[in-house]
C-alpha cells in the first residue's frame, strides 16, 4: 500500500469542501498528535483509538498552547467555528482514508461539546474583574457653571 501524502489528500479535499483551509487539516493532524501524546503521558496506550471527545479536549489544549488567546481567531480565519465544524474536517479525512473510525463514530460525536468562547475566550479573562460602575447621581459629573470662572486672558493658561 503506498504511502498517503496527507498534503496531497488536503488539497484534494479542500477542492471539493471550501469551508476550510487546508492550516484546519493540519491543525487537527497535529492536534491529534499532541492528544496522542497526552494519552500516552498519562499512562494510556498511544497507539488506540481516541474518541470525539478526547480529540476535541486534546485540540482545545493543543490550540491554547499554540495559539493562547489568539485561538479563537485563528481557528475562525481556518474555517473552524465550533466543535461540530472539527467533526466535519475529521470524517472528512475519514472519507479519504487519512484517519480511521470504529462503527460507533460519527461527526454527531463532535457536536456541541463546548462553546468556542468558553474554551478560547474565558480563560484569558480576568478572573477579579468588577462590572463597570453605573453612573449614579452622586458620580455624575456636574456641569460647571459658566458664572464665577474667570476669564482668561489669550495666550495664557
Amino acid at each position: 500500500m503506498a504511502k498517503i501524502n496527507f498534503a496531497e489528500v488536503v488539497e484534494q479535499i479542500c477542492e471539493n469542501d471550501l469551508r476550510f483551509s487546508s492550516d484546519a487539516y493540519h491543525f487537527v493532524q497535529e492536534g491529534l498528535n499532541h492528544t496522542l501524546k497526552s494519552l500516552k503521558r498519562g499512562g494510556q496506550h498511544a497507539h488506540r483509538h481516541v474518541s470525539g471527545q478526547e480529540l476535541l479536549h486534546g485540540l482545545r489544549e493543543f490550540a491554547l498552547k499554540e495559539y493562547g488567546p489568539m485561538s479563537k481567531a485563528v481557528l475562525n480565519e481556518w474555517g473552524i467555528k465550533t466543535t461540530d465544524d472539527i467533526g466535519q474536517i475529521v470524517f472528512n479525512l475519514v472519507n479519504a482514508s487519512v484517519l480511521g473510525k470504529n462503527d460507533t463514530d460519527s461527526p454527531g460525536d463532535f457536536k456541541n461539546v463546548f462553546t468556542f468562547d468558553d474554551a478560547f475566550v474565558k480563560p484569558f479573562v480576568p478572573r477579579n474583574v468588577t462590572p463597570s460602575m453605573r453612573k449614579t447621581s452622586s458620580t455624575k459629573t456636574k456641569k460647571r457653571s459658566s458664572t464665577g470662572t474667570k476669564k482668561k486672558k489669550a495666550g495664557s493658561l
